[in-house]
């Protein structure tokens, strides 16, 4: 980046100023470590097998990646970029979320169709929640209360009481859902099904969908549209919808569920993460080895950034 483009880049609104982004690369067993100020890699840091999974801890001094072929969770110092220790989490862990108190982690268990219970505090298994084939999703109400699963064969999105580790209530989607987001207020559950190809908004109260969106976008196939990751804007009013090999996010007015506009980003665009001011968005690109920054209020792709071998999360400080 020249220093001219550098310099607007750091006076613009969106900018995401004292951010730093962590990426798993799943092909590679690594973690890009990304300065949002400069648009770089700093530092790339080798982990367990397939990372997956990513997400920060409330504090900001740890980072938890489910490393899937290593069969736990590794906790990455983000000061010494070390790795400290390793945490159970069950066969395969992929996805998980963390629980509003930064106390629990919720980790779904593709190969055994479990939740893994996890007490982060005390590094044990807490409990074992059975769910549908092949379980993926992850999302925790903002009061903590509900967590909502989705299990890719099962086509289903399965709503738990965290209070009692039971699952209560089943809501069918469209095939192969891959991810799940809880709005701002908690009223609602986006539920992305990629081989479906549509996103279903599931009222959390009633369990009932709201709404299913769909996808089209000129010259693309339809079988290429495919939901995986979600990001909703702080201030409910935008959704980003990674649309896999399309090669595309999907931006998609929260209240009218309206599609505004597509973003064409790098190779089969996977799992989304926004800045915490709302400002920006990260998508990681696994199959063009990259991550496209985006600032929300204007809708554009700003830069392409190299990172790992088939980039799969993103987690921000």
């Amino acid at each position: 980046m020249s220093g001219l483009v550098a310099a607007a880049w750091a006076m613009m609104p969106g900018s995401a100023s004292a951010f730093t982004a962590y990426v798993s690369n799943e092909k590679g067993n690594t973690v890009s470590v990304i300065d949002l100020d400069k648009l770089e890699v700093t530092a790339t840091v080798e982990v367990g097998e397939r990372p997956r999974g990513i997400t920060m801890s409330k504090d900001g001094k740890h980072v938890y990646i489910c490393t899937s072929d290593a069969d736990h969770i590794e906790v990455l110092d983000t000061e010494t970029l070390k790795v400290l220790h390793t945490l159970p989490s069950g066969p395969d862990p992929e996805l998980f979320v963390l629980s509003p108190d930064g106390k629990t982690l919720f980790v779904a268990n593709e190969d055994n169709n479990m939740v893994t219970v996890l007490d982060v505090e005390a590094g044990d298994v807490a409990g074992e929640i059975a769910v549908g084939t092949e379980p993926e999703g992850m999302a925790v109400s903002p009061d903590g209360k509900w967590m909502v699963n989705t299990s890719e064969t099962t086509s289903m999105a399965h709503f738990i009481d965290t209070a009692t580790l039971e699952v209560k209530d089943n809501v069918l989607v469209d095939t192969r859902p891959r991810f799940a987001a809880f709005t701002p207020d908690g009223s609602k559950v986006w539920v992305s099904s990629e081989v479906g190809g549509t996103v279903a908004v599931i009222d959390s109260a009633t369990r009932k969908i709201l709404k299913k969106i769909e996808f089209a976008v000129q010259g693309v196939r339809k079988e290429t549209l495919q939901p995986v990751g979600i990001s909703l804007t702080p201030d409910a009013k935008t959704a980003f919808i990674a649309l896999g090999p399309a090669n595309r996010i999907a931006v998609v007015d929260m209240e009218s569920y309206e599609v505004k506009d597509y973003l064409l980003v790098g190779q089969r665009v996977w799992q989304l993460a926004l800045t915490p001011d709302g400002k920006t968005l990260l998508s990681a690109n696994g199959e063009s080895n990259d991550v496209s920054v985006i600032d929300v209020a204007s809708l554009k792709v700003l830069k392409s950034i190299p990172v790992g071998e088939l980039p799969w999360g993103i987690a921000i400080k």
